[in-house]
């Protein structure tokens, strides 16, 4: 009886994989075709951007700040909030724009947040790990002291802000006003992330409010385990974690909701 149970298990997770992987080729060629540099662009895009906003930083605040490079600090900051705003921007009414695709007895609609939200994880990962090379080669970003504690830290990030997409995309689905706030919200975060500075850096007052916000935990942790003890840090593993889980309960509890309701084209 275990056998058999076991035996369906694994083969539940071998067609989960397989649709997984399906629906990411599908989505690749959708968004970036098959001509010029192709599924590529999605580590471009966040390198470009995050590229040059350091160099904007660098020219207007000097080579350092608080003893560290200013263009991996900015590097290190910038490409997180990329993903976050990315991701968020694209689980809006994702459903809807897939329900073709329900008519497939083994495609769930939480296949659609999972493979956009892989799709820019592993963009942004790259983007991370190319630019730090890159810049590793310039001696303009110092080699992980701790890279446990960076990938952590890299790892809170993400659960964090998919579970975020998993509340975002039934809700969009639900009020179509939500699209509209989307954008404006996901710049309104940007300082409440962590990005552009330490929470070592904030005055005492200030920080027992920024640290209420998950993604901070997790830059916090990044940049720790890339600078090691150079850098103040201030975060709890357990706290974002504990969020994330509420959040990504809600957003199961929304997307069976709107499942029930989603009409197949």
């Amino acid at each position: 009886m275990a056998r058999a149970k076991l035996s369906r298990f694994r083969k539940g997770l071998q067609t989960q994989r397989r649709v997984i992987h399906a629906l990411m080729i599908r989505e690749l060629i959708t968004r970036f075709g098959r001509e010029n540099i192709g599924f590529l662009w999605m580590m471009v895009e966040p390198l470009l951007f995050a590229g040059l906003v350091a160099i904007i930083w660098r020219y207007m605040r000097g080579p350092e700040e608080h003893g560290v490079g200013i263009v991996a600090f900015v590097v290190t900051g910038y490409i997180p909030i990329t993903l976050f705003r990315h991701v968020v921007s694209r689980s809006v009414a994702i459903f809807q724009a897939n329900s073709s695709l329900m008519y497939h007895r083994q495609i769930q609609v939480l296949d659609f947040v999972l493979v956009r939200f892989l799709i820019e994880m592993l963009g942004t990962m790259m983007a991370f790990v190319f630019i730090a090379l890159l810049l590793i080669g310039f001696d303009a970003f110092p080699i992980p002291a701790d890279p446990g504690l960076m990938i952590g830290g890299w790892l809170i990030y993400c659960i964090f802000s998919f579970s975020l997409c998993l509340v975002i995309a039934p809700l969009s689905e639900l009020s179509e006003v939500l699209e509209k706030f989307v954008p404006v919200t996901t710049y309104v975060m940007i300082p409440f992330s962590g990005s552009f500075n330490m929470v070592s850096w904030l005055t005492p007052s200030l920080r027992e409010y920024v640290l209420w916000s998950p993604f901070v935990h997790g830059t916090e942790m990044m940049r720790g385990g890339i600078w090691g003890t150079k850098l103040e840090v201030h975060y709890d593993v357990w706290y974002p974690l504990g969020v994330s889980i509420v959040i990504a309960a809600v957003g199961l509890a929304l997307c069976r909701r709107v499942r029930r309701g989603l009409v197949v084209e």
